[in-house]
């Protein structure tokens, strides 16, 4: 069985991804769709707007045969790490290929970057030291170089997806794995598009936008599946997941939390943990807050991921711990079709790390941040919807789902 692998967030899914996973699938011939997916954080340091239960069933609707959680020590970091991450666990799962969005759609022209950019690695390396000390953000530092050095590339490394994409092809060659790269041309939306432009695809962004008041509907961004998953999901727990909800957790942590505590933090670097608690005790919300620390060495993302470790509790120590292991030392199942499992049965005894499909002692020390994940990020709801989320970490996974009648046997 050919399988294509596909580097998800879904937050929330919408026409765009399934016009991704339809062309992954169609363009590497695959039988098999692995989504490796982000939990309840996400990699640009915010919280998913549903969780990664709801974000499963919304994968497996769309086409994807098994979705994998992309651990929170992956899902929250900078894009080489997160690329790493995941291309580490589809290379566990012996996947053929991963197919990824960019907006320049020439697999090509990324193995040729990868080429001039190996003979000239000290260059841009010092490159990106020289930019780093004029003030530049790391993203900012790393883009200018790789520009600034390889200025016959045909590739903008300007655009975050070409730049994923550069990092998934190097993940691969990291693990000297057989995988293939390839890529599909994103269509009509930039990802961090804000306004919805077109008459059908929208960027997750904007849909959030939607989500968070806009009087605009997501009706023609979203499949219907998508829709009612939303509304179900509010009517059930009686709202979405924002960075404002969280506001009022981040400002008692900040202000309650000894200094030390705040040093430890992980991404709490050269006194930044100190810029944000300067700051919170004079903002209404999140969104001012982010105004006040923001510079031009830390972008918004880099902070929103310190703040995320805050309301996590997540220390260097514990995530140094976690990443200096070389790829992630396990698979977390979070839901398959009968095609994926079918895959899954067909690959188990070339599989060498363990597949968890259920939370037990002897595995919840190693899914200990996860499971921390899903306490913080449960937090905004009341008390009885608190352990109702609480509880899908221990018996919900994996959900099955048959794709011939489009019904699931476990939610």
């Amino acid at each position: 069985m050919r399988s294509v692998g596909v580097v998800v967030e879904y937050n929330p899914l919408h026409n765009g991804h399934v016009f991704h996973l339809t062309s992954s699938k169609n363009t590497t011939n695959a039988d098999v769709v692995i989504a490796v997916m982000s939990g309840q954080f996400l990699q640009r340091g915010e919280p998913a707007v549903v969780p990664k239960h709801v974000r499963t069933k919304l994968a497996l609707q769309a086409g994807a045969d098994l979705v994998i959680e992309l651990p929170y020590s992956y899902s929250t970091q900078h894009a080489s790490i997160f690329a790493k991450g995941a291309i580490s666990i589809l290379d566990s799962l012996k996947c053929d290929y991963v197919c990824f969005g960019s907006e320049e759609g020439k697999i090509e022209t990324f193995y040729e970057l990868i080429k001039q950019k190996k003979q000239l690695t000290s260059s841009i390396n010092s490159s990106i030291r020289t930019y780093l000390d004029q003030g530049l953000s790391y993203p900012a530092a790393y883009s200018t170089a790789l520009q600034t050095n390889l200025e016959t590339a045909n590739l903008d490394v300007s655009l975050p997806n070409n730049i994923l994409g550069i990092h998934y092809l190097e993940a691969i060659e990291h693990f000297k794995s057989k995988m293939e790269g390839s890529t599909i041309q994103r269509i009509a939306a930039n990802y961090h598009d804000e306004e919805t432009n077109h008459q059908s695809i929208a960027s997750a962004t904007a849909i959030r936008k939607i989500l968070k008041g806009n009087n605009q509907t997501i009706t023609d961004f979203v499949p219907s599946f998508t829709k009612d998953s939303i509304e179900d999901y509010i009517n059930e727990f009686g709202k979405i997941h924002t960075w404002n909800e969280y506001f009022p957790y981040l400002k008692y942590k900040l202000t309650t939390a000894k200094k030390e505590e705040l040093e430890e933090i992980y991404e709490a670097v050269e006194g930044l943990e100190r810029r944000v608690l300067n700051s919170v005790l004079n903002c209404l919300d999140f969104e001012e807050l982010m105004t006040a620390i923001k510079t031009k060495r830390y972008t918004w993302t880099r902070i929103q991921r310190l703040l995320t470790h805050l309301l996590t509790n997540t220390s260097k120590n514990e995530m140094s711990a976690i990443l200096e292991k070389d790829r992630v030392p396990y698979i977390r199942l979070l839901g398959m079709s009968s095609m994926g499992k079918t895959y899954l049965n067909s690959k188990k005894k070339l599989i060498d790390v363990p597949i968890y499909t259920t939370i037990n002692q002897q595995n919840q020390k190693e899914l200990s941040t996860d499971l921390k994940a899903t306490y913080a990020y449960s937090s905004i709801l009341s008390i009885s919807n608190q352990q109702k989320l609480i509880k899908t970490e221990y018996s919900m996974y994996p959900i099955i789902y048959d794709e011939t009648t489009n019904q699931f046997s476990r939610s």
